[in-house]
């Protein structure tokens, strides 16, 4: 019966263009890494640090366990609904057609402004490095990169990824490498020890789970994974398996990253400028070379290779509702040779310059709105998954169906209740304007509803 009422809620075979399945388990898993980026923690390692006392593995730690649950929702709607469309798809046919369009717009704010929030931090740390470039060419030349990636192919941006993941880890095993070596010589007072995952002395679990708050926002992107429930070759298993080693496989790494970092600089109020705090670590231990390294592995790992998959699963989704009609139809294209929704990534491309131009001094702001969207979308995410398989499937499965998604509600819901007030601010000011846009859907009489019978 459940899988009657999954298959009758997908997408009709028009006859008209659809989008590829070339992507492999591996594809899937690596653009999820590429989306979280494996040495994420080196821009927000000194925040981190210091918001915790000390105890950034822990705060990782803890992240990765609360985010965990949230790809197991993730999982569990794939499963049943292998569509484009992310938490959009999920809770409209979880809960029902309204409440898939407000989770839709929610993810909307993560997805849409968060290239725009890499190509900014990106071009700001290249604009000190070369300073006589303007910051708007950097921003400019990073999205015509992306978009063209993204245009000619997701195949195309699966092999880009694999070339990206590579190089991310062997910088990364550079840095533990080095960083291990000059712990074993006692470098800056270096010495091996628990203290990064647990410090007696100073251990507070307010005071954690507030660095936590900031810490599991390295983790977003593992959910980008399903937005290619369209374009994978293995069925909709190997969208949730992939989420979930994705969060798995990144989350460990992200531990011992920063575990050894805080090895080498235990005193983290020391820093000079906790936001280069990384960089300053790496210096420490292998010298210029090795901070100039780290901070151009952000660089291009935060502007190409996170943006270009961003840029990927946001074009999905817009393309997803556009395709339901809750979109100028427009977005729904596909490229007749590429089979890309060209039009949406295109668009995104367009929006991220204008998003740039607005935020290039706000970056605060702009991150508090992708922080607002993600987590809310999430919340819808679990009760989607309560409601679809406890109430209109009457699943016996209390433990996938009802235990699990209500630990993950209950965590981000914590998480989401720390955001600052600008983040609520402007999400609700966003979430305002996409009821708005629902009334008027609705007095327009478009079809809002779903043929699942």
């Amino acid at each position: 019966m459940a899988l009657k009422a999954a298959q009758s809620s997908l997408p009709p075979n028009s006859g008209k263009p659809g989008l590829k399945r070339s992507l492999s388990f591996w594809d899937l898993l690596i653009y999820g890494m590429v989306f979280m980026v494996p040495i994420a923690p080196f821009g927000i390692y000194g925040v981190v640090a210091q918001g915790s006392n000390g105890m950034v593995a822990l705060a990782y730690l803890i992240g990765m366990a609360g985010m965990i649950f949230t790809a197991f929702s993730y999982a569990r709607m794939s499963e049943a609904f292998p569509i484009a469309g992310s938490v959009y798809a999920y809770a409209q046919r979880g809960i029902n057609e309204s409440v898939g369009f407000i989770a839709g717009w929610l993810i909307l704010l993560d997805y849409v402004f968060i290239p725009s929030l890499l190509y900014l931090v990106s071009a700001a740390a290249l604009s000190d490095v070369v300073p006589q470039v303007p910051m708007l060419v950097w921003v400019v030349a990073f999205i015509a990169i992306n978009t063209l990636i993204n245009i000619l192919g997701i195949e195309f941006t699966a092999k880009a990824n694999k070339i990206i993941v590579v190089i991310e880890l062997i910088i990364l095993a550079i840095f533990i490498t080095v960083g291990v070596l000059a712990i074993v010589k006692g470098v800056n007072g270096a010495e091996f020890n628990i203290k990064p995952l647990y410090d007696e002395s100073k251990f507070s679990m307010s005071v954690v789970m507030g660095a936590v708050s900031i810490a599991v926002l390295s983790f977003l992107g593992f959910d980008g994974i399903s937005t290619l429930a369209e374009e994978s070759k293995e069925g909709s298993k190997a969208i949730g398996k992939a989420c979930v080693y994705a969060l798995l496989t990144v989350g460990i790494l992200f531990i011992i990253q920063t575990w050894v970092a805080a090895l080498i600089w235990p005193d983290y109020e020391t820093f000079k400028n906790p936001d280069v705090a990384f960089y300053q670590v790496a210096e420490v231990v292998g010298g210029p070379w090795l901070k100039m390294l780290t901070l151009l592995a952000t660089v291009f790992s935060w502007g190409i290779a996170n943006a270009l998959v961003a840029q990927a699963a946001i074009s999905r989704i817009l393309y997803s509702m556009a395709r339901d009609r809750k979109l100028p139809v427009l977005l729904a294209k596909i490229h007749p040779k590429y089979n890309t929704p060209y039009t949406s990534t295109i668009v995104i491309a367009v929006i991220s310059i204008i998003v740039t131009f607005f935020f290039s001094s706000q970056l605060d702001k702009l991150a508090s709105v992708v922080n607002f969207g993600a987590l809310s979308s999430f919340l819808f995410l679990h009760l989607s998954v309560i409601n679809y398989y406890m109430g209109k499937q009457k699943s016996r499965d209390y433990v996938r169906h009802l235990i699990l998604p209500l630990i993950g509600f209950i965590i981000i819901g914590y998480v989401w209740f720390n955001l600052d007030p600008l983040s609520k601010q402007l999400g609700f000011s966003w979430l305002g304007i996409g009821i708005l846009y629902l009334l008027f859907l609705k007095i327009k009489k478009r079809d809002m509803s779903l043929d699942i019978e």
